[in-house]
């Protein structure tokens, strides 16, 4: 049935899309919220401002649904009683706040989803206590950075179990028939109260927009249900139907101005107006008229210790349901869990264990909780709205001032919705990886936008994140739109060749833009700055305090993978329009001069290749002449591998204007070819390989990725060499010195804001391309090419063996041990052995370089759910036990 819903919202026959997870988890403290003269958006809009004035952008709540275009928004609110304030939205430090970032301080997890939204579940620990806010606070902000995040569970808020397990359940009757189902279970000794208070509120656009009010009102109460109307002139009516629910209270989504600006408020009712009534008991505070634009029903449950009480709602745009908690209520809830249940089966029909079926069954729900509606108009953003106060003379020249043009009002897949609310152009090609999986029409529709012309730049330019549109991030979106493609074409039996060409157009303009942008000297040596790599430099890669540039190895390696994944989609595309040959061609010449570039000698006899370390690095050129390599071993050095293809033989030999073009350039420009694996050789089935390693290269580099010494660690590779444990590499220029050390979990230092990690950690994204690399390059060597595994082990596998044992180590951070401890979670109590916690998945930014722990941002399955991928492939391939 899940199948069938996707065809259906495919083929526009209904649009099961309408309505899904799209709320932000956090809203506040982001850019477009931001109108300060000085850009410092966590202070300008912060968590305690969030419950009293209106957001622009967005809305925010906990395991909430909005429309498409979030114009109408539900989501539980809570309060145990003895709370500041009413639970309204999860609880986090802000960049400065956090002694390594910012950081949600809240404990949820993302148990169940579907691609249309059929069924969805939402786990939510709230402890029956006073939630430590103050505390959390204090003692981060006291903290160091060489000490770790201090964290809810350390307080001890959940000591004797007491806190309740809110579970909320989402399954669709229709498209716009919404059953909800909210379970609260006491883990606690002893009985305990709890104010559940589900609500209905519509996203305020009347404020800044010429738009009519929407209402809320209601139009029916009896004892055991009560029916609100919500009726918006775009959007249509819906009926909220409510079972059993005691006060019903209404107040405006209006920012309450007398305590956020101190001037007297235009609306008699205003956001905080609920919270005022059911902490205060000020009924002043709600419209005893049953009117307004943000509304609660309020429930107060008393909850034996381990016992469970559930409260039942509705949401529909259908009108008189004569029972709309009738005796079918909980049997659509039983079949949309049968149908996901199937629809997973049938996504993975291989052998799994339960505890293997979980991850990954985890791994797609966390990622399709984090779509969210993603409303950002630069335009009038950066001249501020007619009915509000004028903005500073100097927004207007500053963050994203050259961005204009950019609008969006479309749900996107999110990096993390607390930590990273904002969509980031290099996860998001990632994100789409596991996305095909499971909705491929999604996936495709997500890298189409990031190239249409309201996103990307008139020059080129792909947009990188909100709190900076023009910085430079990795060029990987050829690289998903073709695995994407590939991914539907063997899920579908037949290609998408429209959204390949769709996108394909738009990238030749990226890629002229990095040509032009980003290769100062026009040598085919790429800089980029940070790339996404954070703090993985000496310094600072995009502002160089020594002045000059740096030849990046990873830049230049990133734009060779560029041309190569576009000659790859330009073969794909041949076929059908010999024209593309030509194109192919084109980017097979590009490839060899930037793969020439990079394993030439330079001047001075200093180039990114190191004959004697085996290994490439960065070189920084100073503009007075002088050069040096930064001879740091980190992953900047094992980028290179990604540039990697192989040609099939029935490609080949079915492109003959495309052959030619290259036996005449491989004739005429030996010299370009010497160095690098340029097709001259047969490999496996006569395939051809282009690379920016030969044989020996790859094998050098090898020698040291697989090193446990220096990279290879029990559960991937990690992103800094393990050898500068203890004896930092330093850089001395000038008189000044620049260290870099092993730093395996947070970062000790302050670079790029210091909530990421590359001098140690492991990361997902790098080391899935790593395996895919190493899998092409076993397409080609075959069997009878094997490295040694680990270094000095004495032990040899083909690269196919590596890239599966590489993957066994990613997938097994998540794994229980014999123990029953996942490494994930490493000392952490509670999440190792509770069988209330135990289960339920983390999936972070970044794990330990040593003991694989869990790290940075806690939901960040956009990148990290690729181990569904990897489960997928290691299941179909080999199996697991």
């Amino acid at each position: 049935m899940e199948e069938k819903r996707l065809q259906q919202d495919k083929q526009k026959k209904a649009n099961w899309r309408q309505w899904g997870p799209y709320l932000a988890a956090r809203q506040w403290g982001n850019v477009r919220e931001d109108y300060s003269p000085d850009g410092e958006a966590w202070k300008y809009f912060t968590f305690d401002d969030a419950g009293k004035r209106a957001f622009r952008w967005g809305e925010d709540g906990i395991a909430g649904i909005s429309d498409q275009r979030q114009f109408l928004c539900f989501a539980p609110v809570f309060w145990n009683g003895v709370d500041p304030f009413l639970k309204e939205r999860l609880y986090g430090l802000s960049g400065k706040e956090g002694n390594h970032g910012e950081d949600v301080k809240e404990y949820y997890f993302h148990l169940d989803n579907t691609p249309t939204h059929s069924y969805m579940k939402f786990l939510y620990k709230y402890p029956q206590k006073a939630f430590p806010y103050q505390e959390l606070l204090e003692e981060n902000l006291r903290r160091t950075r060489q000490e770790p995040e201090y964290e809810l569970l350390d307080t001890g808020i959940f000591d004797e179990d007491r806190y309740f397990d809110i579970t909320t359940e989402y399954a669709k009757n229709s498209p716009e028939d919404i059953l909800i189902r909210i379970s609260v279970t006491n883990r606690g000794p002893e009985e305990a109260s709890i104010h559940l208070l589900p609500t209905l509120w519509f996203r305020n656009t009347w404020s800044w927009e010429n738009t009519s009010r929407p209402s809320l009102k209601v139009i029916s109460t009896h004892k055991n249900l009560s029916v609100i109307q919500a009726a918006h002139s775009k959007l249509g009516n819906y009926l909220l139907y409510c079972q059993g629910a005691g006060e019903l209270l209404f107040t405006d989504n209006d920012t309450d101005t007398e305590k956020i600006f101190g001037v007297p408020n235009t609306s008699a009712y205003v956001k905080d107006g609920i919270n005022e009534f059911v902490l205060s008991g000020r009924k002043s505070a709600v419209n005893p008229a049953q009117t307004g634009t943000k509304m609660s029903a309020h429930y107060i449950l008393k909850i034996p210790a381990g016992d469970t009480k559930s409260i039942h709602l509705r949401l529909a745009n259908v009108k008189n349901l004569k029972k709309p908690f009738g005796d079918n209520f909980d049997g659509i809830f039983e079949a949309r869990l049968k149908e996901a249940d199937a629809f997973y089966r049938k996504i993975c029909p291989f052998k799994l264990s339960r505890p293997m079926r979980n991850i990954q069954r985890q791994a797609f729900s966390s990622l399709l909780w984090n779509k969210q509606f993603y409303h950002y108009d630069v335009e009038n953003w950066l001249k501020g709205d007619p009915a509000q106060p004028a903005t500073h003379q100097d927004r207007k020249a500053g963050r994203n001032s050259t961005w204009r043009h950019m609008y969006s009002e479309v749900v996107m897949s999110m990096p993390d919705k607390w930590e990273y609310p904002w969509f980031a152009a290099w996860d998001l090609a990632f994100h789409t990886i596991p996305l095909a999986i499971i909705d491929p029409e999604f996936a495709k529709e997500q890298l189409i936008r990031l190239t249409r012309e309201w996103f990307m730049h008139p020059n080129g330019q792909i947009p990188a994140y909100e709190w900076n549109l023009s910085d430079v991030n990795p060029p990987v979106q050829a690289w998903a739109a073709l695995r994407v493609y590939r991914i539907d074409m063997r899920k579908n039996g037949k290609g998408d060749k429209l959204f390949l060409e769709r996108v394909f157009h738009k990238l030749l303009m990226n890629f002229n833009w990095w040509i032009n942008q980003e290769d100062s000297d026009g040598n085919n040596i790429f800089q980029g700055g940070f790339l996404g790599l954070d703090n993985i430099g000496v310094f600072n890669r995009t502002e160089l305090p020594t002045g000059g540039h740096i030849d990046q190895a990873d830049g230049t390696s990133w734009m060779a993978m560029y041309c190569l994944n576009m000659l790859a989609i330009a073969l794909e595309l041949a076929p059908e329009d010999p024209a593309y040959e030509d194109i192919a061609s084109k980017f097979y010449v590009h490839f060899l001069y930037i793969a020439a570039a990079m394993n030439r000698i330079g001047p001075n006899g200093i180039n990114m290749w190191d004959e004697a370390d085996g290994f490439f690095y960065d070189i920084l050129r100073l503009p007075d002449g002088r050069q040096f390599p930064l001879k740091v071993r980190s992953m900047v050095g094992i980028l290179p591998l990604f540039a990697v293809e192989t040609i099939e033989a029935k490609v080949w030999d079915a492109l003959p204007n495309f052959k030619i073009r290259v036996e005449w350039f491989m004739q005429r420009r030996s010299d370009l070819t010497d160095n690098v694996t340029c097709m001259e050789m047969l490999g496996q089935k006569n395939r051809r390989l282009l690379s920016i390693v030969d044989r020996d290269k790859l094998k050098r580099v090898l020698q040291r990725v697989l090193d446990e010494v220096e990279f290879l660690s029990p559960h991937g590779v990690r992103s800094l060499s393990k050898y500068y444990e203890g004896k930092p590499y330093i850089f001395s220029l000038d008189n000044q010195t620049y260290e870099v050390d092993y730093d395996p979990a947070e970062s000790s230092s302050g670079l790029f804001g210091g909530n990421s990690n590359w001098r140690g950690p492991v990361w997902f994204p790098v080391n899935y391309l790593l395996i895919e690399s190493l899998q092409k390059f076993h397409y080609y060597f075959g069997d009878h090419f094997k490295v040694e595994f680990p270094t000095r082990s004495g032990k040899f596998l083909n690269l196919w063996e590596v890239a599966s044992e590489l993957s066994h180590r990613m997938i097994n951070i998540f794994v229980p041990d014999a123990n029953g401890c996942r490494p994930m979670y490493g000392a952490v109590e509670r999440l190792q052995n509770d069988p209330y916690w135990k289960d339920h998945l983390f999936f972070y930014e970044y794990f330990n370089g040593n003991n694989g722990a869990g790290l940075g941002a806690s939901h960040q399955a956009g990148w990290t759910a690729l181990v569904a991928k990897l489960i997928q492939q290691q299941a179909e391939y080999k199996g697991f036990s």
